[in-house]
């Protein structure tokens, strides 16, 4: 019976938030070697950089009669305790109602050694595209990997990120209609907080 008393004794020693805080704080003394990260996590790092809200006009080539309107707004957060960042998109001013204005919303991720983004779209679809970043670290551009949901009314297919400094950046994405016809949005965003 002693040396049962003896066993439970040890054992809620070392389950006790004192023997934890030792045996932790033994570990973080020890010298840590950073693993190099991959070209997706470089990607992902460069990308939620873009944290904050933007705004700037818009202008479609293919639909002149877009360009030039109301500005657009860019809100980008990074949530889930570092690992996605989400990307909304709305046109300026406009209330969050869904039932009357666009408003797709776009995650990036890492996933093993892919940069990853998923959009959302308004046109009822989720495309996934990958991504990586051009040599000079400036630019993110997004590849169409496959696609959930109808293309019924088009798909959102390519999108590049070029970072110009701290507060610029553009986005152009690339929108594939019906009868695969691209059609090219190119925003020129600045930060606004």
């Amino acid at each position: 019976m002693r040396s049962f008393r003896f066993t439970v004794s040890v054992v809620l020693f070392l389950l006790s938030p004192a023997a934890f805080t030792r045996s932790e704080a033994h570990t973080m003394d020890a010298p840590k070697t950073a693993e190099p990260k991959s070209g997706a996590q470089v990607s992902f790092e460069t990308m939620k950089t873009l944290a904050g809200e933007w705004e700037g006009p818009v202008a479609v080539a293919e639909m002149p009669e877009m360009s030039g309107g109301k500005p657009f707004h860019v809100s980008m957060r990074v949530t889930s305790r570092g690992n996605t960042l989400v990307h909304e998109l709305q046109e300026a001013g406009t209330p969050l109602d869904p039932t009357k204005y666009d408003h797709p919303v776009t995650m990036l991720y890492v996933d093993g050694d892919r940069l990853n983004l998923v959009h959302y779209c308004d046109a009822g679809n989720r495309p996934h595209m990958t991504g990586k970043m051009s040599p000079d670290g400036k630019t993110v551009e997004f590849e169409f990997a496959d696609i959930s949901g109808s293309m019924q009314h088009g798909h959102m297919h390519h999108a590049v990120f070029t970072l110009i400094d701290a507060s610029h950046h553009t986005e152009d994405w690339t929108f594939i209609m019906g009868a695969d016809k691209p059609v090219h949005a190119h925003f020129d965003l600045r930060r606004t907080n």
